[in-house]
């Protein structure tokens, strides 16, 4: 299976882009490219990325466009990912910009064969570390799941996760383009599950996936005036 890997980036992130181009361009599965779509405001962070990845070989850059919204160059982004994907590629890593994932990462979650695979990183949510892994509680309420639920290595089926860490195959990227609406308050993430379930596809999380997950303090995309 040929693999791309990959996910919007930008200067908000750049803390961690050393240790990302690290671990991405050591991962032991042999058939995969790494694209990341960079929507800063300025070329800055695209012409000093563009240099340090120069020498290696599966891993290029392109530019996105920048929007005042957020969610809609993240979106943007994320949907050059998903033509790449489809044009060239068995599945889709999204693996954003400041998630660390073990270095077999890719074989752990094909060995399941299933259409959506997520790994695990925690965020802090009202003073807890969760996952970013949700299961409906009833109608549209959902819950995070808590951290004895993924303790143990296992592979569940959840509702909703996020982008953070999730494989997927084209045929789901067939079916579901990334958005957001907005009108409401949630990112493409849980748009994306809610399209792909609405397709029939369900979501899985391989909990023997755990990720490094490098975000600084406790902010949100919605901090993020430009």
């Amino acid at each position: 299976m040929k693999m791309l890997v990959g996910c919007p980036i930008s200067n908000y992130k750049s803390y961690c882009f050393d240790k990302y181009i690290s671990a991405v361009k050591d991962l032991s599965y042999k058939n995969y490219d790494v694209l990341l779509v960079d929507n800063s405001r300025t070329d800055t962070y695209f012409n000093f990325i563009r240099k340090k990845i120069n020498s290696i070989k599966n891993i290029s850059i392109v530019r996105g466009k920048y929007f005042e919204s957020v969610r809609e160059r993240i979106v943007h982004s994320r949907n050059i990912l998903r033509e790449e994907a489809l044009k060239n590629y068995d599945y889709f890593l999204s693996l954003e910009q400041d998630v660390i994932p073990p270095r077999d990462i890719i074989e752990r979650m094909l060995k399941h064969k299933k259409k959506i695979v997520s790994g695990i990183y925690f965020v802090t949510f009202e003073d807890n570390l969760v996952p970013l892994l949700y299961k409906k509680v009833r109608g549209d309420e959902v819950r995070h799941l808590t951290f004895e639920e993924v303790k143990n290595d296992r592979l569940i089926e959840v509702d909703a996760c996020g982008l953070g860490c999730v494989l997927i195959h084209k045929d789901v990227l067939k079916k579901v383009k990334f958005r957001y609406d907005k009108t409401k308050e949630p990112f493409d993430d849980i748009w994306f599950c809610i399209d792909a379930a609405k397709n029939g596809f369900k979501i899985y999380c391989d909990t023997s996936v755990k990720c490094v997950h490098m975000i600084m303090g406790r902010w949100g995309w919605s901090d993020i005036k430009k």
